[in-house]
């Protein structure tokens, strides 16, 4: 049950086709640091590249991370798009997640709320596969070239593409990307993320080179990921320039397959596909892009939102609360098939969901506090009663994958903690820790006593009716929320808080619209909130955004839990640095570890699939993506049938 999720812009990743950035207003699943392994909405590379310090640059038309990419040269098309899907339509989709209006096209500015779907406007040098873990291939680039010694990337631009104005996009235009993003103008995390490129230089009109500080595997990811948009956006007609960090509803000059057609108000906005696209024929744009117009309408909350899917305003729905699914998504028109439910498999990994303690506030900054908290969360009596049974619980900040942490530390991760284990808990060099459990013979009632045990030996006591500190004040917390999710929220909630009172700890559910939720949170003015840091196949620097001790200190960075501890930054080092799918592997484990035994998290659950509802006469290839996020690959590879076809090819 994806709930309590936050919707935010931050583009520390452009992995898998999605600008990392636009997440907050495009993707109902997605955190700050939202990141799926989809590679379907936009721009954006899923691997880093092989570097072969002995071999020379070349240019090729993709690459890999580990041995050859999935597809050879002059393929025709991905296998999980259909080629022959018919184009035209319009698909009507609503807010993603709990975005309810938008005051800006703009997604790269932390102030401010971007219009859900922007991401259909921006591509990137190349592209990722949604059924390869690791593979990257040419979208605005026709070549690629690592330096032999891997300190910079060459990509060379296809001639043929184009910005929405009709202009070429050049290397003078890409590098302007790059110094716009890591500018002061832009949001301060770009400057961070990408600030392993030095520069970017300007080889020849269609050339441009990366220039890096240090060999890092995952740099020419970086760079091949970097959204691009024209000098020209932002111009005057007079020849002057308005600031970046006030472009509002100018519309952005990009080279993504559609174009904003109008908007209304902040709460609705249409895009039409550009009937000049200059990349519809290439191979990784084949079968995609099949509606003529893709419409959103922002409504005020989920049942809102529901009630309309029902009464047809809007045409599909991917659906994130269990009880709606199983309850709410019912009705006359799902009985008479006019609206069907399908359960799609997907292969991504858990990512991390649940109740993230700031450890700023200093009511959290004991390990054995935030452990018991953890011991309150009753998930079993919640996936009996609110969500059928229909969840998992997650176990690992990279659940459901090789990445996640399990048994004793190999010889590879105790190099990596060996140096810290003065100031590691001793267990993280033991089993990573498990839930707690309330079926038989595990309960609730021998948890809250584990809890309330481990509340004392913090210093925690109860009398004068609370538990208290030494001072006499009362644990007391509040968990923050946005309104357009609360309504999910708040039976689980209530429940965590009925379980806290029973400890003597008051928590209170204190709800506030999108852009007061989001300007607390980017301010770290908050001391638990509900967030979902998506799973990722390749872990990369977005892990030292989300753990770093320096993202630590910066407002609207995804470290959100407060996190700094000189052992997670060494780990994060060796991550980012590693050479092999076995010291990422190593790295990952690691850190896997050291954030599970530290509790700064009281983690949620998951599905392994993705429940869509949607009209009757839409339909999808048959052939599923491994690693996707549902509204993207509705958005970008569903079509229309003709009236005679079935909705499911």
């Amino acid at each position: 049950m994806t709930t309590g999720l936050r919707r935010v812009q931050t583009l520390r990743a452009l992995r898998c086709g999605v600008l990392h950035k636009l997440s907050r207003v495009g993707l109902p699943v997605a955190p700050r640091a939202w990141r799926t392994a989809c590679g379907l909405a936009i721009s954006g590379v899923l691997v880093v590249v092989g570097m072969l310090a002995a071999s020379p640059a070349h240019a090729v038309y993709a690459i890999a991370q580990y041995g050859e990419p999935k597809y050879p040269a002059g393929f025709k098309h991905f296998d999980y798009v259909n080629p022959d899907a018919p184009k035209g339509g319009t698909l009507v989709m609503a807010n993603p997640g709990r975005l309810t209006s938008f005051d800006k096209f703009n997604p790269f500015t932390l102030r401010g709320n971007t219009a859900p779907g922007i991401d259909l406007l921006f591509e990137s040098l190349a592209t990722g596969s949604s059924d390869e873990v690791a593979s990257a291939y040419g979208l605005l680039a026709d070549d690629i070239a690592i330096a032999p010694d891997g300190m910079s990337t060459t990509f060379h631009i296809n001639p043929r593409a184009r910005f929405s104005n009709g202009d070429p996009v050049t290397a003078d235009d890409v590098k302007f990307s790059l110094d716009t993003l890591k500018s002061p103008q832009a949001a301060p995390q770009f400057a961070s993320y990408f600030a392993e490129i030095t520069r970017a230089v300007v080889v020849d009109p269609h050339t441009i080179r990366f220039e890096f500080h240090q060999r890092n595997r995952e740099l020419p990811l970086l760079a091949g990921g970097m959204p691009v948009f024209s000098r020209k956006w932002g111009m005057k007609p007079d020849g002057s320039r308005i600031p970046f960090d006030q472009l509002a509803f100018e519309k952005p000059i990009a080279s993504g397959p559609y174009l904003i057609d109008q908007y209304d108000n902040g709460r609705t906005i249409t895009y039409r596909r550009d009937p000049n696209y200059w990349g519809a024929s290439l191979p990784v744009r084949v079968g995609t892009n099949n509606f003529d117009r893709i419409v959103y309408k922002l409504y005020s909350d989920a049942v809102a939102r529901l009630e309309a899917f029902k009464a047809g305003e809007y045409d599909a729905l991917v659906e994130y609360v269990a009880r709606n699914w199983v309850r709410r998504d019912v009705g006359k028109k799902f009985d008479s098939g006019e609206l069907i439910k399908h359960e799609f498999p997907q292969h991504n990994g858990t990512g991390m969901q649940g109740f993230m303690l700031n450890t700023r506030r200093p009511l959290f900054q004991d390990v054995r506090v935030r452990k018991a908290l953890d011991l309150a969360l009753d998930f079993q009596w919640l996936n009996r009663q609110l969500f059928f049974n229909q969840y998992s619980r997650i176990d690992s900040f990279f659940a459901n994958t090789d990445l996640q942490a399990k048994g004793l530390p190999s010889p590879g991760e105790l190099a990596l903690l060996e140096p810290w284990r003065a100031t590691l808990d001793p267990a993280v060099f033991g089993l990573p820790p498990k839930q707690p459990d309330t079926d038989p013979p595990g309960s609730l009632r021998a948890n809250l006593l584990q809890a309330r045990a481990l509340l004392q030996q913090a210093g925690w006591t109860y009398r004068d009716g609370a538990l208290r500190n030494a001072k006499g004040e009362p644990f007391q917390f509040e968990i923050l929320d946005d309104s357009g999710s609360s309504a999910q929220m708040e039976p689980i909630v209530a429940t965590f808080i009925r379980n806290l009172q029973k400890l003597g700890i008051t928590a209170t559910f204190r709800v506030s619209d999108f852009a007061v939720y989001q300007k607390r949170l980017d301010a770290f003015d908050f001391d638990t909130t509900t967030i979902r840091m998506p799973d990722v196949q390749v872990p990369g620097s977005e892990q030292i955004d989300r753990f770093g001790s320096k993202a630590a200190g910066t407002p609207g960075s995804d470290n959100l839990i407060g996190l700094k501890s000189p052992a997670v930054d060494a780990i994060l080092r060796a991550l980012v640095q590693a050479q092999t799918r076995e010291q990422l592997l190593d790295a990952t484990h690691a850190l896997d570890r050291v954030l599970m035994h530290g509790y700064y998290v009281v983690p949620h659950w998951y599905s392994a699939t993705h429940r869509v509802a949607f009209k009757r006469g839409l339909a999808w290839p048959k052939t599923l993506p491994l690693y996707y996020g549902a509204e993207g690959w509705i958005t970008s590879t569903w079509w229309y049938a003709q009236p005679s076809q079935p909705a499911q090819p």
